[in-house]
């Protein structure tokens, strides 16, 4: 086997990983992996059309956990080529792909504070890879730059200049993922793709973005991943002043509320009995009902946001986790839309099929599968060609 790139996409509980065949100016998914951390931490990953688990090292993510990942997903006699990172939060240092040297390090590191689920797992993701190929270039793609676009406007909040020159403004994340459904949609359907869109990424960390010609005008997340609507266990937009009420009744510091919003809130809170849709799908108690329509109806909204900022819309599209698999979500958010004229085709709806607005909808509708780990590879080879020129 010649040379491959490796891609790793550290989220809040899970590290996908993928391997790509590089050839000249591409790189080709030729193996992917999902490590579900825990007490007992597990490779799924596929070998050829089968799909297999592997038990992991116990503890924190290091050396030997990717170790032992990669021992399962790169192919006999390979050259590693790359190791590509998707990192959260760029601030507004990145307006793209970066090569991970010291200083960049040091950057992403200085971010910590403000992205505390997120960037701590890629840096002791690349701090492990640097240890195993002390020699191999490693590259960072920033969930943030994707909406480095957006005006002032959009990206400011009402606080003191000073404040908003030292750096606490709307940022928006889940970048990969818009830039990579932005271009499907344009070779799926060029005239939609060049118009108002506005993508819906739905997973356990989820969010709304609206893009006109496939660039970001505004999002749903701002300076945290907190932000936007209700998410698996984040509450999405809060009144600060819950916050101080807290903190000055039930929470006894900021350490205790952090916890708080990225662990026990959103449809955890609010159903008392899970964050994950799937489970609460199949739960027939009031709370799980209330927790699922709060989500569709916080989305809904979000849409009808988004559409004054980029103008109204032409087209909605599904993506991620919820977005792609769960069509009873999508059913329940079109409920809130029938005043923009948005109708969903029942059949198609529930096959998951790519187009799934009716004959008469207004608005089209689109199911696009994300590929983040695709986005990484080609902005790895993308910053370490430039920087070879």
């Amino acid at each position: 086997m010649g040379r491959v790139g490796v891609t790793f996409n550290a989220g809040s509980s899970t590290l996908k990983v993928g391997v790509f065949g590089i050839g000249a100016g591409y790189a080709k998914p030729i193996g992917r992996g999902t490590v579900v951390s825990g007490e007992e931490p597990r490779l799924k990953y596929l070998a050829g059309d089968e799909l297999l688990q592997a038990d992991l090292p116990v503890g924190r993510i290091g050396e030997g956990l990717i170790s032992s990942v990669l021992d399962h997903l790169l192919p006999t006699g390979c050259d590693v080529g790359f190791v590509g990172h998707r990192v959260l939060h760029g601030g507004s240092m990145f307006d793209g792909p970066a090569l991970l040297g010291d200083a960049v390090l040091a950057q992403i590191e200085s971010l910590v504070p403000i992205a505390p689920l997120h960037q701590p797992q890629a840096l002791e993701v690349i701090r492990a890879v640097r240890t195993l190929y002390p020699s191999v270039v490693q590259t960072a793609s920033f969930d943030t730059a994707f909406h480095s676009s957006q005006c002032s406007l959009t990206t400011r909040f009402a606080i003191p200049c000073a404040l908003h020159d030292a750096g606490i403004r709307r940022y928006g994340f889940h970048g990969l993922s818009y830039k990579h459904v932005a271009a499907q949609l344009r070779k799926l359907a060029p005239d939609t793709g060049g118009g108002r869109v506005i993508c819906a990424h739905l997973g356990s960390g989820a969010s709304l973005c609206g893009m006109v010609d496939g660039v970001s005008i505004d999002t749903s997340m701002g300076f945290s991943a907190l932000d936007g609507i209700p998410m698996a266990t984040r509450p999405g937009a809060i009144d600060p002043g819950v916050l101080i009420h807290l903190l000055r009744s039930e929470l006894h510091d900021t350490d205790q509320l952090e916890s708080f919003l990225y662990h026990r809130c959103g449809l955890l809170g609010v159903s008392g009995i899970s964050g994950d849709t799937e489970f609460l799908l199949k739960d027939f108690r009031p709370a799980a009902k209330v927790a699922l329509d709060l989500f569709c109806f916080r989305i809904a909204g979000e849409i009808g946001r988004l559409a004054v900022s980029i103008g109204g819309v032409d087209a909605i599209v599904f993506t991620a986790g919820i977005g792609e698999h769960q069509p009873e979500i999508r059913k329940g958010i079109e409920r809130h839309l029938g005043w923009m004229g948005v109708s969903l085709s029942e059949p198609a709806n529930k096959a998951n099929a790519t187009v799934i607005s009716a004959r008469g909808s207004n608005i089209s509708v689109f199911v696009i599968p994300t590929d983040e780990e695709q986005v990484i590879a080609d902005e790895a080879l993308a910053v370490i060609s430039q920087h070879r020129m």
